[in-house]
């Protein structure tokens, strides 16, 4: 029963827009009412009524090492005892740009924000100043948060509430905003072509997460890069979802490729509200007060978030192995949702990488927005209830890809296969 939740939701509706805060918890994908969450420990979540959950979302993302995970919480009760902002600089603040560094490939210089959106939008500033240009290319399907020109053609929260075009955004905006499928890497340099000398940066997810998991093509983020170099064009990686998850250096290291600059969000707070943009010296340095690309924040740096995003990133770096023991239980979880759904007899197309999954039911491959959206997604949101009803929580949408976190246990994802197994009778 999720009488609970029920209540909540109706309660909410009063006073919060459609009753979330932000649009995918709303369900409106999937149908049904959201569950609201009153807790969640290692792999999994309780509703207000006290049911429990295998959780595969990790707060789309950052729980790498489950929640509520010991050392991080005693950190930020520690830290918590001196104040939570001082809105003046910290030596967690220094510690946490050195860690970074020390992980992920070209970033010379770290500026902390307050979310992956500020982030993403910091960083196509930057890009901007350092050019002298205004374009920016993005990809259909990706998201970069809600900054007005990441809302053109954008994924996952947009596709599941079939939001084609936004209001709000002009269309000054609009304009400047250039789109194409993503792994067409012939649109790319059409495009470029079309607009010489007119880009200031291609802002990509270099593993998509926004429209289910997809993978670039071999070739496909090389080819950028070389045209990047080609045309004095900024290369930003929104690692948002990737950074510290499918490598210590994220996507960059996992792809061999490297990004000019690079995006991160809230798994550098282990959950808490953080972000950052970094990347290579001399483009950073236009960021004031060393240049005049200017970007502020009052909470930027928050210590709770620096100690909570230092103490994750730290026993990542100090035990590499569990980011290999959380890729081989995704890869196990694969091969199982893989045997059921091909006992089935139900098309399917599962895509992987690491440690982020998604299962769409199609029968071709689904490697941009447009095949993840003629997928069968009226059989996902069947789907998604009946492995709800079994105590497993997935994204709830199908435009999304699963996070698994190292708290998952054998047995969990046993659970999760006969769950599918079982789910899969009712489809």
């Amino acid at each position: 029963m999720i009488q609970t939740s029920i209540q909540l939701f109706e309660r909410a509706q009063q006073s919060i827009p459609g009753g979330v805060n932000s649009p995918v918890r709303a369900f409106k994908s999937v149908g049904g009412t959201p569950l609201f969450i009153s807790k969640a420990k290692g792999a999994y979540l309780y509703d207000a009524d006290g049911n429990e959950y295998i959780d595969y979302i990790a707060s789309w993302g950052p729980m790498i090492l489950g929640h509520a995970y010991g050392p991080v919480v005693e950190a930020i009760q520690q830290q918590a005892v001196y104040s939570t902002s001082y809105g003046a600089p910290t030596e967690l603040e220094i510690k946490m740009a050195e860690l970074i560094k020390s992980m992920a490939p070209n970033v010379d210089l770290i500026r902390m924000v307050s979310s992956g959106t500020e982030a993403c939008m910091s960083a196509i500033r930057v890009a901007r100043g350092y050019t002298g240009k205004n374009k920016i290319l993005k990809f259909e399907g990706c998201y970069h948060g809600h900054a007005d020109s990441f809302l053109v053609k954008a994924g996952s929260g947009l596709a599941t509430l079939n939001i084609q075009t936004v209001p709000g955004v002009t269309g000054g905006v609009s304009n400047d905003t250039l789109t194409c499928a993503y792994n067409d890497l012939q649109a790319v340099e059409q495009l470029v072509e079309q607009n010489k000398n007119e880009i200031a940066a291609i802002i990509i997810e270099p593993v998509a997460g926004n429209m289910g998991c997809i993978l670039p093509k071999p070739g496909f983020i090389e080819g950028i890069r070389k045209i990047c170099d080609a045309e004095n064009i900024v290369f930003i990686f929104d690692e948002v979802m990737t950074g510290f998850r499918l490598a210590l250096g994220g996507a960059q290291q996992k792809l061999g490729v490297d990004a000019d600059l690079v995006t991160y969000g809230k798994v550098i707070g282990a959950g808490m509200p953080v972000g950052a943009f970094g990347g290579k010296k001399h483009i950073m340095e236009v960021v004031a007060p060393l240049g005049n690309v200017y970007q502020a924040g009052t909470l930027s740096g928050n210590p709770i978030a620096m100690i909570a995003g230092y103490t994750l990133l730290s026993i990542l770096k100090e035990q590499p192995q569990l980011l290999t023991e959380l890729d081989d239980k995704t890869a196990y979880l694969k091969q199982g949702l893989d045997e059921v759904l091909k006992a089935s007899g139900i098309p399917y197309v599962i895509n992987h990488l690491g440690s982020m999954i998604s299962v769409h039911f199609s029968d071709h491959a689904v490697t941009d927005f447009s095949s993840a959206a003629s997928a069968n997604n009226e059989l996902f949101k069947k789907y998604f209830h009946a492995m709800l009803n079994r105590g497993i929580y997935l994204p709830p949408s199908a435009f999304e890809s699963w996070f698994l976190n190292n708290a998952l246990t054998k047995e969990d994802l046993d659970k999760t296969i006969e769950a599918t197994s079982d789910s899969l009778k009712e489809l």
